[in-house]
């Protein structure tokens, strides 16, 4: 009778040991294939338009590398990125390419705060960037000493047109555009009711390293560059992702619009980034499916 229990209990040991090495086996795979899988990159310019986000991740790590910052981490199983890229084109541009050098991601998304442009959105308006377009790559008028500034003549300027010198090249001389990837406005649209504050709307956003305050100016590049709101990366962000053919969209919630007297709220930071996470989450299951 011994005997037998001696040998029941190796058996039931033997049988424990392979399910237990099966379960650590099972695991080790699923770590494995979330490793392998390319990260969705979200930007953020400021703490206040990165951190939040970065608090929603499961699992993060923190990384960081010259001025930029990255967490890195998942949403529902699936490898994210957040990137606090700083403020600005040059800093995002550097950024963006160090990111997609590094993590090869599978798509950006640059999201964060806005200025209106258009007189029919709201602060807490959320804008989805159909299109990007850089506001401050632009060429004077040719005038001589004495004859003043007359900016509302300036013309754009597309630094992408030619190797060759922008000045003598007439094609230069046209705004250049990036369109919003199609499958990402696809997955913001289908969550757009998520956002409660404020209405959700496809459009223009413009970019530079320039604060407008002036209302006129502002309504020149509604008129002239068919702008929603002004930012000071998403173009940036959209020239590098562009070079290495990576999907890319930008998603701006006004914090003010200065052509209807929408005063400032720093609130709209945080209410921008829990939209944005519902537009991961939606893109992660059209990618899961």
């Amino acid at each position: 009778m011994t005997k037998k229990y001696i040998l029941f209990a190796i058996f039931t040991m033997l049988i424990l040991s392979v399910f237990a090495g099966c379960s650590s086996s099972t695991q080790e795979d699923s770590e494995a294939s979330t490793s392998e899988k390319q990260p969705i990159l979200v930007q953020g310019p400021m703490p206040i338009e990165a951190e939040e986000f970065a608090e929603r991740l499961d699992d993060v790590e923190k990384e960081k590398s010259g001025n930029f910052v990255f967490y890195i981490g998942t949403v529902d199983d699936y490898p994210v990125i957040v990137a606090k890229t700083g403020k600005g084109m040059e800093n995002t541009a550097a950024a963006t390419t160090l990111a997609i050098e590094k993590y090869d991601p599978v798509a950006i998304i640059n999201q964060g705060t806005s200025g209106g442009h258009d007189p029919e959105l709201n602060v807490y308006d959320i804008v989805l960037g159909e299109r990007v377009t850089n506001i401050g790559a632009l060429k004077t008028g040719d005038r001589d000493e004495g004859e003043g500034i007359e900016p509302t003549n300036w013309l754009p300027m597309d630094l992408m047109a030619s190797e060759g010198s922008a000045g003598e090249d007439p094609d230069a001389e046209n705004i250049r555009y990036y369109e919003g990837d199609q499958d990402l406005l696809k997955a913001a649209q289908s969550v757009k009711d998520t956002h409660e504050e404020g209405k959700v709307v496809e459009g223009t956003i413009g970019s530079a390293d320039l604060w407008n305050n002036e209302v006129d100016r502002i309504n020149w590049f509604h008129e002239n560059y068919g702008t929603s709101v002004e930012e000071m990366e998403g173009a940036a962000g959209a020239q590098m992702a562009d070079a290495y053919d990576v999907p890319y969209l930008g998603i701006r919630i006004l914090s003010n619009n200065k052509t209807n007297n929408g005063e400032y709220d720093p609130d709209t930071a945080q209410a921008n980034q829990e939209y944005v996470y519902e537009v991961v989450r939606e893109y992660i299951s059209t990618m899961t499916k």
